[in-house]
């Protein structure tokens, strides 16, 4: 089957490489260690020329040999490529935004190959304290493809920067970010919470609910900061054994995140993207919570890419193939 499209999400740390036919239909991919901040840096050879680009590289690595077996394919990436610190910088894109602005406002770089890659601009959210996502917009949009163009979602896109995205018939409306993944690795790697912390083999349900109930409590309306020195305190007192404290402290700070929500998002339909385990636990969570109406979505860039080439015209939709 003839391919119609490369579709890249080209993170911090990894490349996912899609090559896609008609409807989007994945005919082959591949996942590389080579995010824009892990780049090749040993020089060889790239159309007949000596090349040390560390982003040319790495696109050739990723889909070279796709694009000699078919040349002319249109490339679309998305992620942290588009950045400042990327191939070549994406301009944001301000709220509202859905599948047919951002695809009309792709960036292109040439490669050295002489393809241009079209990079998906990242979204701006301006109304009180600056709001920015670049790859989550794209996850989004291909989530989006499967439910009805009309009505009211919160996508949350658990991680390391946990997103909560809004969406209204289609259009991304408001979003926002949670350093929840970020701040569990920096407490439990580099602060005295993790002295006494030990890595269990399974998952401590227990004491993960009782974090999250903890967040919810009279004692959690005080903050974060007052309640993460419990995860210290409970293991003092011995409350909490050394394989249960990750996962209290996993508990509290998601349940914190939660309890951040807008009271209304109880009563809208909720969209889990991402790892299993952590959309997992996320959705025990949101359980203990009260949030009713909970359900999981498998990975979507590659149809969220799809949909924006088609908005860009670089492929035929269906009907005009």
């Amino acid at each position: 089957m003839q391919a119609q499209l490369i579709a890249l999400d080209w993170g911090t740390s990894s490349l996912r490489a899609y090559k896609l036919g008609p409807a989007g239909r994945v005919l082959e991919q591949r996942s590389l260690a080579t995010g824009i901040m892990h780049l090749p840096d040993e020089s060889r050879d790239i159309a007949g020329v000596r090349c040390s680009d560390g982003f040319e590289l790495a696109f050739d690595a990723a889909c070279g040999d796709w694009l000699d077996a078919q040349p002319g394919l249109p490339v679309i990436a998305c992620g942290m490529v588009g950045s400042a610190q990327g191939w070549s910088e994406a301009a944001y894109r301000n709220t509202p935004a859905d599948v047919a602005s951002l695809g009309q406002a792709l960036h292109t770089v040439r490669s050295l190959r002489g393809v241009d890659v079209h990079i998906v601009p990242g979204v701006i959210e301006q109304v009180g304290l600056p709001n920015v996502m670049r790859g989550e917009e794209t996850q989004v949009l291909g989530v989006l493809q499967n439910l009805s163009a009309s009505g009211e979602f919160l996508i949350g896109l658990p991680g390391s920067h946990s997103k909560w995205v809004e969406v209204v018939d289609g259009c991304i409306t408001h979003f926002d970010t949670f350093m929840t993944g970020e701040l569990f690795a920096v407490l439990s790697q580099h602060s005295i919470l993790g002295r006494t912390q030990r890595s269990a083999g399974q998952f401590q349900a227990d004491a993960f609910d009782r974090g999250v109930h903890v967040a919810l409590s009279a004692d959690g309306q005080r903050g974060v900061l007052s309640t993460l020195f419990s995860a210290r305190t409970l293991g003092l007192t011995g409350e909490l054994a050394p394989d249960q404290q990750p996962d209290y402290l996993s508990g509290l700070l998601i349940g914190h995140e939660l309890a951040g929500l807008p009271g209304a998002a109880k009563h809208k339909p909720i969209i889990l993207v991402g790892a299993a385990p952590l959309c997992a636990r996320y959705q025990r969570a949101l359980g203990l919570c009260g949030f009713a109406h909970v359900s999981l979505a498998q990975e979507a860039t590659e149809r969220g890419l799809w949909q924006l080439a088609q908005a860009a015209g670089l492929t035929q939709s269906a009907t005009e193939a």
